[in-house]
């Protein structure tokens, strides 16, 4: 009897968790907005008609708006299906006062910040292809370049995760750690443990998490079992039961931090499929990149950036790195932290990944695991290939998403067709994001080539000039070259209702 009364709580307990919760209110909210529209008395005719009157008005407006034009078309494509739903669906998702709010905060911080982030004038002997990029990022975007710091890339989680624990043992500051994706396990453990150790010393530890990126792998109380440890918590964006468009707008950022002087990024997040102590869709290929010196200071004020949306507390600096005359760190090239918000008008991370190719003069190669680009990109790639530069991507072979595998493969036949070469990672899921180019340029970071990242999340990356690890980057490409498929035209040929799947996912691939 009591095995039953358990089960039942255990149920309740289930049926009323915030995440079902919140999905109900959901589903509340579209159902009633459905039947709004679906009424058949005169007064709901005449308010479909008042209706369809504001979805045009709302087309003329998206028409006319500073925006992708891949955004455009779909969202006039929607109205147009649905002339009565579209409109009053965009004004929903796109005017509520909660994404304005926070897009005013997060403008408010990043101008707060910027006088921490100084320009640096060292990087006047670098080549031109290189100092526009430079100049880019730092006279437009605010992220300087620098020179005193040294970078190691690593081609696999594992690798990441040993030494991450490593450089966390030496903490003597802070610890920071921002990340999309938390799920408990050997990986996620190992670090808290010694994360949960710092603390009692007296440090200062935080963690920042996207909720939505984290609402089926952690417990709605795990933010305050953090606490208990003496591990300061933020979840970013908490995922709310209302329809609006900032819950497009995720943290996909991957960050360590220890003490201004050490950071860590890139594509590995913490779970374990990550390092293969768990399998999903094969092996798991994945990359990051640690750099030591002044360039982790930039990385640093992203994570206070994100921090002070919500709590507003800090003075940058009483966390600027101390200095040491006796072992300076030497110089290796040149490295340039960035980051990229969808709160303002500049695709940092797409402008990036664009003058990589725009500048490349024998061959640039990509590592992505999405393939969904606006015509900008598309266009960049293939003029690339057709002025005689190699261009190759590696995408997965085995997908964590159907939606998303039958979406990039439907760009192949376009690229392959001038010129570019598409391989698929035969072994599992490619979730590496770099571009390397020319033996001269290089970036590692958090954004894939997809809609997603490039324009609704919160990204970062490190782009690397005359670096030493530029050689690692091309080598860990040509050794997942090795263990990829080159995929022909001939792979490409679709039937006519292949054709119509992929076609209406192009259409829709900005929402998804």
């Amino acid at each position: 009897m009591n095995k039953i009364r358990n089960k039942k709580k255990k149920w309740i307990r289930l049926i009323f968790r915030r995440r079902v919760f919140v999905s109900f209110l959901l589903l509340v909210q579209i159902t009633f907005i459905m039947a709004i529209i679906a009424g058949s008395s005169l007064a709901f005719r005449y308010a479909g008609f008042a209706l369809s009157l504001m979805s045009i008005v709302v087309s003329l407006y998206i028409i006319n708006k500073k925006e992708k034009s891949a955004y455009k078309v779909t969202w006039v494509f929607l109205i147009l299906m649905f002339p009565i739903f579209g409109g009053i669906l965009y004004i929903v998702f796109h005017f509520a006062s909660d994404f304005k709010k926070l897009q005013a905060m997060f403008v408010r911080r990043k101008e707060e910040s910027k006088p921490f982030l100084p320009i640096n004038e060292e990087s006047a002997d670098v080549e031109a292809d290189c100092l526009a990029q430079i100049r880019y990022l730092q006279n437009y975007a605010g992220f300087p370049v620098y020179t005193r710091t040294q970078t190691q890339y690593f081609a696999n989680g594992m690798d990441f995760l040993q030494k991450v624990l490593e450089e966390i043992q030496k903490a003597e500051r802070y610890i920071f750690l921002e990340f999309f994706i938390m799920r408990p396990g050997f990986m996620l453990d190992s670090i808290i443990d010694l994360l949960e150790e710092k603390a009692a010393r007296g440090l200062d530890v935080r963690v920042i998490y996207d909720d939505l990126g984290c609402f089926f792998s952690l417990h709605t109380d795990y933010k305050h079992n953090l606490e208990e440890k003496g591990v300061q918590c933020l979840v970013f964006n908490p995922f709310k039961p209302a329809l609006s468009s900032l819950q497009n707008n995720r943290d996909h950022r991957k960050l360590v931090i220890i003490d201004g002087k050490t950071a860590f990024t890139g594509g590995v997040n913490l779970a374990d499929e990550y390092i293969n102590k768990l399998e999903r869709f094969g092996h798991w290929k994945d990359a990051a990149i640690m750099i030591q010196g002044e360039a982790a200071w930039s990385l640093t004020v992203l994570f206070l950036q994100m921090w002070n949306l919500e709590r507003n507390e800090d003075d940058f600096t009483a966390f600027y790195p101390s200095t040491s005359t006796e072992h300076p760190i030497p110089t290796d090239g040149y490295v340039q932290p960035y980051g990229d918000s969808p709160f303002d008008d500049d695709n940092v991370c797409e402008h990036v990944y664009i003058q990589i190719i725009n500048n490349a003069r024998e061959y640039v190669y990509i590592n992505t695991p999405y393939l969904v680009v606006d015509d900008n990109m598309l266009s960049a790639l293939m003029l690339s290939a057709k002025s005689g530069v190699d261009v190759r991507i590696i995408t997965p072979h085995h997908w964590d998403k159907e939606i998303a595998a039958i979406t990039s493969r439907s760009y192949y036949r376009q690229l392959i067709s001038a010129g570019v070469k598409i391989y698929e990672y035969i072994n599992g899921f490619n979730h590496s994001k770099t571009f390397v180019s020319d033996d001269r340029t290089a970036t590692v970071g958090t954004a894939n080539l997809d809609f997603r990242s490039l324009y609704l999340h919160f990204e970062c990356g490190v782009c690397l000039y005359l670096n030493s690890a530029i050689k690692d980057i091309k080598r860990d490409f040509l050794e997942t070259l090795a263990v990829s498929r080159q995929i022909t035209l001939k792979d490409c040929s679709r039937n006519a209702l292949q054709r119509v799947v992929q076609d209406v996912l192009r259409v829709f691939a900005p929402l998804m």
